[in-house]
């Protein structure tokens, strides 16, 4: 029995996080792909093709994370500017205070699910313990 796909759980994991960041008095920072098709920052935002965004309430105005992008204005070098994230160039969401967070797989090819099951060659692989005394 086939069950129907799922949509994407990256969006409905972002924004947990999102407010549990900010709910601890932290300051969110988002992790994009700056190479990724469809991603909008100001030019020079990028380093090594990534960018680093604070994405606090402070810090932004008209926030919103869809199921589609993360979208929101902010200032860069004092002039406010249009950030348009695909949900795909979201590499990791953390605070920066602490690093606690988490990271996001890069997308493969468009469609294409994440391996959920091992492959019926592969066998399980066993936990590993040893007692320390």
């Amino acid at each position: 029995m086939n069950s129907p796909p799922m949509t994407p759980n990256r969006p409905y994991l972002l924004r947990a996080l999102y407010e549990w960041i900010s709910d601890n008095g932290l300051t969110p920072y988002l992790l994009v792909d700056a190479g990724v098709e469809g991603v909008r920052v100001p030019p020079g935002a990028a380093k090594d093709g990534k960018v680093i965004l604070n994405i606090a309430a402070r810090a932004v105005g008209q926030f919103e994370i869809s199921n589609e992008r993360v979208h929101f204005l902010a200032r860069f070098s004092g002039v406010s500017q249009v950030v348009d994230v695909p949900m795909g160039a979201v590499l990791a969401i953390y605070a920066q205070e602490n690093g606690q967070g988490m990271m996001f797989q890069a997308d493969g090819a468009p469609g294409e699910p994440p391996p959920t099951t091992p492959a019926p060659d592969e066998s399980p692989k066993r936990p590993h313990l040893r007692v320390i005394k």
